[in-house]
């Protein structure tokens, strides 16, 4: 009864923090960028003007050299333009990429329990694993300090639907005492049936939305994503490996960038 009430309390809270909007907005289109308190977390070494100033939004980029014309390398022979800053750039890099390397605890990615296999193509990253004839599969795309949407697919052999959950991380969790029971870490957004083997969310499917539903439904939705292995220990562990991934596609990213700015 006392979870109940907490997950009620919880959906109180999304229902004041969402705002009223007509278009329904595609899973992970928005990601949560909220920092965990169980996920391990990582120093930053990314610019902190960067992040102080919303990057090249914010209007100011200092300036690391003046040229009045580019200066192309009279020495190389590869052909391409080559100019000092080009140089700095890849001295720059070369040094991110050593910095973010001591970062990095393990080149592997943490395993999840409860017999999830990991597949990743590019930015999107993909858990399944069959329980009693269903097959679960949880979608996300992995962010810094990453709480990030996810969604969830159970399908039963035969079906020819999916019962989809699209979830996320609240930012404003509800707090609970020492003794009092867990409340949950993540929320369910919306409820649907999709075709079974669509990637893309169909727009003619009913999706329940969960800001206003009675409370105990929205319980039993959690406890069935509880029953098949999606609860607060998954939740801990895939903000866990989402953070690790991202930081492993940024070492790749600054080294094909790199790559690419230096002369071969």
């Amino acid at each position: 009864m006392l979870k109940s009430v907490v997950r009620a309390v919880g959906a109180a809270v999304r229902i004041s923090s969402v705002a009223t909007s007509t278009a329904r907005t595609l899973p992970l289109s928005c990601p949560t960028l909220c920092s965990p308190s169980s996920a391990t977390t990582r120093p930053f070494t990314r610019s902190l003007w960067m992040l102080n100033n919303n990057g090249a939004s914010s209007g100011y980029r200092p300036k690391l050299f003046s040229s009045k014309a580019l200066n192309p390398s009279i020495s190389c022979g590869c052909g391409s333009l080559h100019t000092e800053g080009d140089k700095a750039f890849g001295a720059f890099l070369s040094d991110e990429i050593k910095e973010e390397l001591k970062i990095q605890k393990n080149s592997n990615l943490p395993k999840m329990s409860g017999g999830w296999e990991l597949a990743l193509n590019g930015t999107e990253a993909k858990l399944s694993r069959n329980v009693a004839g269903e097959k679960i599969t949880v979608t996300f795309n992995p962010e810094i300090v990453s709480s990030p949407n996810f969604v969830v697919d159970v399908t039963k052999q035969g079906a020819k639907h999916s019962l989809v959950f699209d979830c996320h991380f609240p930012e404003d969790e509800v707090s609970h005492a020492e003794g009092e029971e867990e409340s949950d870490i993540f929320a369910i957004r919306e409820v649907s049936f999709q075709p079974e083997g669509d990637t893309d969310w169909k727009e003619n499917s009913y999706t329940l939305n969960t800001d206003a539903l009675d409370w105990a439904l929205y319980d039993h939705l959690m406890d069935f994503l509880a029953d098949r292995g999606v609860d607060n220990t998954f939740a801990d562990e895939l903000m866990e490996l989402s953070t690790a991934a991202e930081h492993q596609e940024y070492i790749k990213f600054l080294e094909n960038l790199h790559g690419f700015v230096k002369c071969n």
